[in-house]
């Protein structure tokens, strides 16, 4: 990449103009690191207690990308890792996030933008030919910008067998 302003090409990028068809998501835009340790839990697994980075970034193209790292609380071992991109509709508040899991599940989460906050549900699901089993059915995502700047995420899912039930809740605090 060329940059017109004679800077390298990563300087450039974190430069560049934030594309109008997602400026009601500046609010996202950053690196967030959870506050306490989050939530985990699900009637097939024991509760859990984890840590989580989110960065949400641009690079001036009419879409959010965004990265999610989880760490096990006490022994810091890595988690679960996603990572894609939030598309609005032109002219709507209807949103996308395409994602991709490091459990090999690839996943199209749609709903509506209200305000700062961010209700979502499971389009489409695909996985690999080898996922563990029982196989994710259903997924549905809750983000909110709290009044006092905190930043909530609530996870629930299905899998076979199972309905839909809360599996994850954390907070997080913004770090730059």
């Amino acid at each position: 990449m060329s940059c017109p302003f004679n800077h390298s090409a990563a300087a450039c990028v974190s430069a560049a103009e934030l594309n109008p068809a997602v400026l009601p998501l500046d609010w996202l835009l950053g690196t967030w690191q959870s506050d306490e340790p989050g939530e985990g839990s699900f009637p097939s697994i024991a509760p859990f207690r984890y840590t989580e980075t989110l960065n949400f970034s641009h690079v001036g193209q009419p879409v959010v990308n965004f990265m999610f790292n989880a760490f096990h609380a006490e022994s810091k071992r890595p988690l679960h890792r996603e990572c894609g991109f939030i598309r609005l509709q032109p002219g709507t508040n209807r949103v996308a996030f395409i994602i991709a899991q490091n459990s090999g599940l690839v996943e199209i989460e749609e709903g509506e933008l209200t305000g700062q906050q961010l209700t979502l549900h499971s389009a489409a699901l695909a996985r690999i030919s080898f996922a563990k089993q029982p196989h994710v059915q259903q997924i549905s995502r809750h983000i909110q910008l709290k009044p006092d700047g905190r930043l909530e995420q609530t996870v629930s899912m299905a899998l076979e067998g199972q309905p839909l039930t809360q599996h994850l809740h954390i907070t997080y605090r913004r770090t730059d």
